[in-house]
C-alpha cells in the first residue's frame, strides 16, 4: 500500500512540470521566433514480484510474470522547432528566415549567441541590432545618409543612400544551421547557445546548402497553438487530480486497515 502512496507522488510531481512548461508556452504565445518546449517523461524501475519464464511443472512455464511500477519521472524538455506563422510588418529592418537557420547575435561578453527572431533595430551608430542592442554578427552597419534599406533573400544588404539613383551593397547577413537544434541552451531573450548536444554551428549563405532564405518585411511568430496548449493543459490538470485521487484512495485502504482491531 505504501508502494501506491509514492508512485501516485511521481504522477503529481511530473504533472505538476508539465503544466509549468505548458504554462511557458502559453506566456510565449506571442514571443517572436518564440519555439514551443515539450515534457517528455519514461516510467521508473519495476519491482519484479514474479519472473516471467520460471517452471510451473516439469513441462511447463509461466507466460508471464507479475512487475509492478513505481511511476514516472521527467527526462527531457524538448524545444519544438516547428516553423512559426508570419506576419507582415513592412519594416526594412524585421527579417523572417523561411526553412532551416539562426540569426547570429554577439553578445557583451563576446560570446556567439543564436536566434530565430528577427525584429533588429539600427542602434545610434547605424548598427544592426536586436532589442538589447546586441549587435548581428557579422557586423552591419548602414549609413547615416541612407533612404532606403533592402535585404535580398540571399542575405544581401543593400542601401540607397542621399542623392544616389543605384543602391550599394553594404554586407551579407549569415545564417547558421545545427544538427540537433533541440539541443541548443536557451537564455532567455529568444537566444540559444550552441552545447555538444546540438553539435558545432554551421555557417552558410541563405538559400544555399540547406539553409532558408530571408524574408524582409516579415516576422516569424511563435509557434504555440493557443488550442493545443489547453488541450495539454486539460489533460495535465486531469492526470495530476487522478493521482491524487490515487493517493486519497490508498490513504482510506491504510485507515481502514489500521482500524481492524477496533
Amino acid at each position: 500500500m505504501i508502494r501506491s502512496l509514492w508512485t501516485a507522488a511521481t504522477g503529481m510531481q511530473a504533472q505538476a512540470l508539465n503544466i509549468d512548461v505548458i504554462s511557458n508556452n502559453l506566456a510565449n504565445v506571442n514571443t517572436t521566433g518564440f519555439k514551443k518546449s515539450r515534457a517528455d517523461f519514461q516510467d521508473l524501475l519495476y519491482e519484479t514480484l514474479s519472473p516471467a519464464g520460471v517452471a510451473s511443472s516439469a513441462v511447463t512455464q509461466v507466460p508471464t510474470g507479475m512487475q509492478v511500477g513505481l511511476g514516472t519521472r521527467p527526462v527531457a524538455i524538448q524545444k519544438i522547432f516547428m516553423q512559426g506563422d508570419y506576419q507582415y510588418t513592412k519594416n526594412e529592418l524585421d527579417m523572417a528566415i523561411e526553412g532551416d537557420g539562426f540569426f547570429q547575435i554577439l553578445q557583451p561578453n563576446g560570446e556567439i549567441a543564436y536566434t530565430r527572431a528577427g525584429a533588429f533595430k539600427l542602434s545610434g551608430d547605424g548598427e544592426i541590432v536586436t532589442s538589447d542592442g546586441f549587435l548581428m554578427e557579422p557586423e552591419i552597419s548602414i549609413p547615416l545618409d541612407s533612404t532606403a534599406i533592402s535585404i535580398g533573400t540571399d542575405g544581401t544588404v543593400s542601401v540607397l543612400q542621399a542623392g544616389e539613383t543605384t543602391s550599394s551593397e553594404i554586407g551579407t547577413i549569415e545564417l547558421v544551421r545545427f544538427v540537433n537544434p533541440a539541443g541548443l541552451n536557451s537564455i532567455g531573450r529568444n537566444l540559444y547557445l550552441s552545447t555538444s548536444a546540438s553539435g558545432d554551428p554551421v555557417t552558410g549563405t541563405a538559400g544555399e546548402d540547406g539553409f532558408g532564405t530571408i524574408t524582409q518585411g516579415y516576422l516569424e511568430l511563435s509557434n504555440v497553438s493557443v488550442v493545443d496548449e489547453m488541450v495539454n493543459l486539460i489533460t495535465a490538470q486531469r492526470a495530476y487530480e487522478i493521482n491524487s485521487k490515487s493517493i486519497q484512495a490508498s490513504d482510506e485502504m491504510l485507515q481502514m486497515a489500521n482500524n481492524l482491531k477496533r
